[in-house]
């Protein structure tokens, strides 16, 4: 009896942690909903007249071009690398997710600089063939460029996901197919694709969601959406509500994605039951096929990769002796240690929240972890708005009740508190899941064996549960590190007066015309955001063989 009230004392004191974690979590989106309720700005009517079905229509077309590209790009791609033996392929497979470590605002100036009357095309043609060119080689400062540049950093999202789904196929369902008499063409497009089907959707709507939180491509680019407007309405106008309205509506946006995946996911079911799955054996194809695929591959990784990727290094070449000094290694210093505080307290807090759940025996508690996680479903702005308001009213409030008149400033919003507890709330999915799934593969028994022994929660979380999962605990912390690492909108709008970032610093630099310059910023990042991919990769190589 003793035991079982034990128990549950320590449930409800866990459960009374994510409780308040949840509560500070979820404050910031709870308060954009709340927000709606106060009537509009002064600038509402201005921007519901003249910007608002322009936001509109850029921030859908963008959506539709870049998941019809990326489906493209991801699919084609996944399937040849899944289902074909040619050379190379055993690289692309690593080589075709390295873009993702290119944040789209990089990539875009990147590609301005190659196309640009002082890039690497336009000179060779100017003293090889002795070509001249007027202005840029190709306009793509305009929202078909903001598609492309877009596509080729987020095609990887559903190359990954739909290269992971091709593998789990079963040859059977194949060689059925192949005997019934159907060929490669019609076996892809009535069996594999739409088994893939999910897996495919899922990529779409991460890349949808990078979309939606960009700022800095379309930015530099001058097209107008959802995500400069709530910058246009904050900064330029002075409007705190009409930038809550213009979140509101990004949210919609979001959570109609999330509901959108859900509905066609519904409740089929894409998997072998019968017990017979064979893994897919790679089709050998002739030669003339076999060196158009390696072609194929190798354009889309040179032109999604490699290509910036020089660029990046010719730049910092020409200009790390001009960049490159104290301040600048201060500046990486500060970088990583605001992401290493952010990654080490996203992946606390998710410690926190899923051994309440492993401890408690009510079901809601699932239901109530799972919302501290919604934040990277919000884009950075929207997130960035959501935390501004109410730390600013706790700034007031100090400020009229504890303190007197002779005393001025802000103590929370414009500090580096208010930046670390956005990237907590924006990012608390990225730590979250690889915990998650550490817990899960150790199982309950363990933790059980010990509290039966005497053990309280806390010594059997910090003696048995953390050590068993210190490798999941450390990925996370690296995957939020890289993250908050390459954020941009929400650190434009939070971070503290004349505090840089890598990210912040890149994109300042790129926008006053010293492209060349932000590129020793731009490589760190770049090179960083490898990293992780590097892993992923092998866990999914681990897992598929």
């Amino acid at each position: 009896m003793d035991l079982v009230k034990r128990k549950f004392y320590w449930w409800n004191k866990w459960i009374g942690y994510a409780l308040l974690i949840l509560v500070i979590v979820a404050t910031p989106i709870f308060t954009i909903l709340f927000k709606l309720f106060a009537s509009p700005g002064e600038s509402w009517s201005h921007i519901t007249n003249n910007l608002l079905i322009g936001y509109f229509q850029n921030t859908l077309l963008l959506l539709f071009g870049v998941a019809a590209m990326t489906f493209l790009l991801g699919v084609s791609t996944a399937w040849l690398v899944s289902n074909y033996e040619f050379p190379g392929r055993k690289y692309f497979e690593w080589l075709l997710i390295l873009p993702l470590g290119f944040p789209g605002y990089i990539m875009a100036y990147t590609y301005v600089g190659i196309l640009d009357y002082t890039g690497p095309i336009q000179t060779f043609f100017r003293n090889t063939l002795e070509i001249t060119f007027k202005g840029s080689l190709v306009d793509i400062m305009n929202l078909p460029g903001a598609i492309f540049i877009l596509s080729i950093t987020l095609f990887p999202y559903v190359f990954l996901i739909s290269r992971s789904s091709f593998l789990q196929q079963s040859k059977t369902m194949q060689e059925a197919s192949f005997l019934l008499g159907a060929n490669r063409s019609k076996t892809f497009f009535k069996i594999a694709l739409p088994m893939a089907r999910p897996a495919i959707v899922a990529g779409i709507a991460l890349a949808s969601m990078e979309v939606l939180n960009d700022y800095g491509t379309v930015k530099y680019f001058g097209v107008n959406t959802f995500t400069t407007g709530i910058f246009r309405a904050w900064f330029s106008m002075g409007d705190a509500t009409t930038a809550i309205y213009l979140a509101a509506i990004l949210m919609v946006f979001v959570f109609l994605l999330l509901y959108l995946e859900s509905v066609q996911r519904g409740n089929r079911r894409y998997s072998n039951v019968n017990g017979l799955s064979k893994p897919t054996a790679r089709i050998k194809v002739s030669l003339a096929k076999q060196y158009f695929y390696t072609l194929l591959c190798t354009f889309i990784f040179m032109i999604s990769f490699l290509f910036p990727f020089l660029q990046l290094l010719s730049w910092v070449w020409l200009t790390y002796d001009k960049v490159v000094d104290a301040q600048f290694l201060l500046l990486i210093y500060r970088s990583f240690g605001l992401a290493a505080v952010a990654g080490l307290a996203v992946v606390f807090l998710s410690v926190v929240l899923l051994y309440a759940l492993r401890l408690s025996p009510f079901k809601w508690v699932k239901s109530v972890t799972k919302v501290a996680t919604l934040g990277y479903a919000i884009p950075g702005a929207v997130i960035a708005v959501g935390v501004m308001i109410p730390l600013l009213a706790f700034d007031k409030w100090v400020y009229d009740t504890l303190l007197t008149a002779r005393v001025a400033g802000l103590f929370l919003s414009g500090t580096l508190f208010a930046l670390l507890f956005a990237y907590i709330v924006r990012f608390m999915a990225v730590g979250y899941n690889p915990v998650e799934a550490g817990f899960q593969k150790i199982g309950i028994h363990v933790n059980e064996a010990s509290r039966l022994l005497g053990a309280r929660s806390t010594k059997t979380l910090r003696k048995i549960d953390l050590p068993l999962i210190r490798n999941t605990l450390l990925s996370g912390v690296l995957l939020v590190f890289v993250d908050v690492l390459k954020e941009l909108p929400l650190t434009l709008i939070l971070r503290p007066f004349n505090y840089q970032t890598l990210a912040t610093k890149a994109f300042d630099m790129a926008t006053n015309e010293m492209i060349a310059e932000s590129a020793n910023a731009a490589l760190i990042i770049i090179l960083t955001g490898i990293i992780p991919i590097i892993f992923l990769n092998r866990m999914i190589r681990k897992r598929d063989l």
